[in-house]
């Protein structure tokens, strides 16, 4: 279904450009979009907690109503994770448009390693090894975390990842993640990229909302 998201005021507004779908089909596309913007997500407690934080009290103020941009569907999830890993952005986009457009993987310049990662999450969830229901009902998400790892090609830095922005986890911490510990050394006048412990030392203070304090801070 193809839909152009805009707004109208203080509201979302979907448009149908090749003709309004029927209201079951336009429920979906509400229930997407509500889940693609992390819409369920009550951010005051991030905002109140962020105020009194050193880091990112400028940067709520400079992005008030900013949301984390979700990607819904699993397997994109994890595709775009492991397409990402130890590349620049602008690398890993060239990547995704070839993937989408082409699948003969080591033509398209990705790694041996890489394709047979993206494979192998292909077989797993097309054997129903991995489901995104399945890890949805996992109430401890350290076990969605264990289960995630358990992937092939799956690191800490990629659970942590698709956590955020596959399954909601406002607690997903990716503190190995190049952007933010850039994001850090710019906001913090640095002479270096802080280290993992200085990170995990700096987001004490953010337990429950590393998630949106690392989302803010790429924005940065």
């Amino acid at each position: 279904v193809l839909l152009k998201i805009g707004c109208a005021g203080q509201t979302i507004r979907v448009d149908f450009p090749l003709g309004t779908p029927s209201e079951q089909v336009r429920e979906k596309v509400a229930a997407y979009v509500w889940e693609w913007f992390d819409l369920e997500q009550n951010l005051s407690g991030f905002y109140e907690m962020a105020r009194q934080d050193k880091v990112l009290h400028q940067l709520v103020q400079n992005y008030y109503g900013l949301r984390i941009i979700r990607i819904p569907d699993l397997f994109e999830a994890l595709t775009w994770a492991i397409i990402g890993q130890q590349i620049n952005l602008p690398f890993a986009y060239t990547l995704k448009k070839r993937f989408v457009d082409i699948n003969e993987l080591r033509s398209l310049q990705f790694t041996t390693r890489k394709a047979e990662y993206i494979i192998e999450v292909a077989k797993a969830m097309a054997t129903g090894q991995v489901t995104k229901e399945s890890l949805r009902h996992m109430n401890d998400r350290q076990h969605v975390q264990k289960t995630l790892l358990g992937i092939r090609g799956v690191g800490l830095w990629t659970a942590d990842y698709v956590m955020m922005k596959c399954f909601a986890d406002p607690a997903a911490f990716p503190v190995a993640d190049v952007g933010l510990q850039n994001a850090l050394k710019s906001r913090l006048g640095l002479q270096r990229k802080p280290t993992v412990d200085e990170i995990m030392d700096l987001g004490a203070n953010w337990e429950g909302w590393q998630a949106y304090a690392t989302f803010y801070l790429w924005r940065s």
